[in-house]
């Protein structure tokens, strides 16, 4: 089997390892990059990409502290980038309305209320039904009321990953073709990432693999209890002027973006590593799009895309060192929220592997936690 060498190999090339490129690249580091299709070509290239720190899984609680830094570092990138690369990745602040229509929906919104008006940045109210409207006009009249927030985004994930791969590039980073089958380690430590036809020979390992991570796990000697979920979107050709604001209704969600067409999503699925879109994922889609705003049921399907999304078994992210293993880095698990963590993924990773301190606590995060559990 042929060889070659590179002091860092990142297997991976969605937004958790072109982040981890980029950043160790800054540093005056290149690495080697493995990706086994294209860059961004999974959920980092067809990803929503809304930036919303002040909400989702784990948020308040252990994910709070590296959604803003990831939040942070967009606005850091979104500029950096463009000076760099000349690539507008679209990033750009966006308000949202998470609409209530049960009085269960009002209160599981209310109550996140009083932590979500304490964070620095951002300014979070309730709003009643007539107060929703005025903000968004086809707002369902159905709609008890609704949180709106300021102080969130939104980016172009793709046009993100690209950048973040021509920056890097041009700080020494090299992005290649090639199926990781597993590791090469003496001992404690590992001496190189196996692809399908050569060995590159490495003192540094970073498994960004997103939802096939658990194929990792008989590579590292720990389990890595992370599976696919599978989201589809809508972009649709829709009536009236753009929907400024995201609308979302528990998973549900629909924003003009930059392109000019209202994305609506997103499925939920447990469907393994089917990426194929589905007739009943749009009927889904566009009956909570309908039910949130009733004024797109003219609104014609552009396209419908698919992506699988890496989710940890305890819903958390595995960001940080394999035990027992030098040099060796699992940076997954962003779930419905990897475009917004993605950077701060990258940074804690790159800061690691520098030997720095990370700006974010990660002690929740350990790649080691699942072993416990079999």
């Amino acid at each position: 089997m042929a060889e070659s060498s590179a002091d860092i190999v990142i297997v991976g090339g969605g937004i958790a390892g072109m982040t981890t490129a980029y950043y160790l690249a800054k540093s005056g580091v290149p690495s080697l990059v493995v990706e086994r299709d294209a860059i961004g070509s999974h959920a980092s290239g067809f990803a929503y990409g809304g930036l919303s720190p002040l909400s989702g899984f784990g948020i308040p609680g252990p994910q709070a502290e590296i959604a803003m830094d990831g939040m942070r570092l967009h606005r850091e990138l979104s500029k950096s980038l463009l000076e760099e690369t000349g690539i507008d990745v679209d990033f750009r602040m966006r308000s949202s309305l998470a609409l209530a229509f049960t009085e269960a929906d009002v209160r599981k919104l209310r109550a996140a209320l009083p932590w979500q008006q304490q964070q620095p940045g951002y300014a979070v109210r309730w709003l009643d039904g007539a107060e929703a409207r005025r903000v968004e006009p086809r707002i369902a009249d159905e709609a008890l009321g609704a949180t709106l927030i300021e102080g969130g985004g939104a980016v172009e994930p793709y046009r993100l990953v690209l950048a973040l791969t021509r920056a890097a590039e041009r700080l020494g980073v090299r992005v290649r073709h090639g199926r990781a089958i597993g590791l090469r380690r003496d001992g404690g430590r590992v001496t190189g990432v196996v692809l399908e036809r050569k060995v590159l020979s490495c003192a540094t390992a970073v498994l960004a693999l997103g939802p096939w991570s658990a194929e990792a796990s008989d590579w590292i000697g720990v389990p890595i209890d992370v599976r696919p979920l599978k989201g589809q979107i809508l972009r649709l050709q829709a009536p009236g002027p753009p929907v400024v604001c995201s609308v979302g209704w528990g998973h549900n969600y629909a924003t003009t973006k930059t392109d000019g067409l209202l994305w609506a999503g997103t499925t939920e699925e447990e469907a393994g590593f089917d990426e194929e879109s589905t007739l009943a994922a749009r009927d889904e889609i566009g009956a909570a799009l309908l039910r949130m705003l009733p004024a797109m049921a003219d609104a014609q399907i552009a396209q419908q895309t698919a992506c699988l999304r890496p989710v940890a078994a305890d819903g958390l992210l595995v960001l940080g060192c394999v035990p027992g293993l030098d040099q060796v880095y699992v940076a997954t698990g962003g779930a419905r929220k990897g475009i917004l963590y993605g950077p701060a993924m990258g940074q804690a990773i790159a800061d690691l592997v520098l030997g720095r301190d990370t700006r974010v606590a990660l002690d929740a995060f350990a790649p080691g936690r699942f072993a416990g559990a079999r």
